[in-house]
């Protein structure tokens, strides 16, 4: 089985609300993944969200509340400092939750032979879920690392990861990554 990793919204905007702890927990879990997929030859593609300065391509929600978040060229779209993507990585934009949506990754995935997705990031109530619904959908295999997930709305994301374990997708603490990274 051929895997892939993807990095999910790991972006400045994102995370500027999270106290330290938590912030450093994730990051550091992160990191933790993306040395092991990069010392097993991993491919690992960087899933961010942006959108133009006007909002023409924001979700509703967000031409609703006049919400600007991760607008392309600021700070707020950069992935956060403690994160490293090597000009190598891989890259696709989204404009929805979904790392599927009219993106690309389907062609990737395909190209690459990704029968695997190992999924890192947040939040886990929202993007990581429905990127791990739809790659269900499509037949592929999906690993979410435990510790490398998070959202700043913990009820929801625990219930999401609840909804989501050995039905959606297989739940790994950090400890075991080995058996998963191949």
């Amino acid at each position: 089985m051929h895997s892939a990793l993807l990095i999910i919204d790991m972006q400045n905007d994102y995370i500027a609300g999270w106290t330290v702890g938590p912030r450093e927990r994730l990051t550091s879990a992160i990191v933790s993944v993306i040395a092991r997929a990069r010392t097993q030859g991993i491919p690992i593609v960087w899933i961010t969200t942006e959108f133009r300065e006007d909002l023409s391509d924001a979700f509703l929600e967000m031409k609703t509340k006049n919400a600007r978040l991760v607008i392309e060229g600021t700070k707020g779209a950069g992935i956060v400092a403690e994160l490293e993507p090597y000009p190598t990585n891989l890259r696709i934009t989204k404009k929805r939750y979904s790392a599927f949506h009219a993106t690309g990754l389907d062609d990737l995935i395909e190209d690459l032979g990704a029968t695997r997705l190992i999924m890192v990031g947040i939040n886990t109530h929202a993007c990581i879920r429905m990127s791990a619904i739809d790659a269900y959908q499509r037949d592929l295999d999906v690993i979410l690392i435990e510790e490398a997930v998070g959202s700043y709305d913990a009820d929801h994301a625990q219930s999401s990861l609840d909804y989501m374990r050995d039905k959606i997708a297989t739940i790994v603490p950090l400890a075991a990554i080995d058996t998963v990274l191949t």
